[in-house]
């Protein structure tokens, strides 16, 4: 199996990003990867790859604050929620 360039890589985990089965996981997950996708290392794409195998229900749970995040997935959700708009 050869390594997976950054650019290819890059591709497939937009592509996850925005075909979850929820919408506005769809939407919250784009709006983050566009944000972050020029400034994420190997190990931050490792943690949103991993991200990105959890449920949708218990994902959107997380970031909209509902649950506490699994301690593995603190960080990351709250950089997620940084990105989101302020409620109004």
């Amino acid at each position: 199996m050869t390594a997976e360039d950054r650019e290819t890589r890059l591709r497939r985990l937009k592509i996850r990003s925005m075909r979850r089965g929820i919408k506005e996981m769809d939407l919250i997950l784009m709006r983050y990867f566009e944000a972050r996708r020029d400034t994420m290392g190997p190990d931050q794409l490792d943690a949103y790859e991993a991200l990105l195998e959890e449920n949708d229900q218990e994902l959107y749970a997380w970031v909209s604050g509902q649950v506490r995040p699994p301690e593995r997935h603190a960080g990351l959700v709250a950089d997620i929620q940084s990105v989101l708009p302020a409620a109004e």
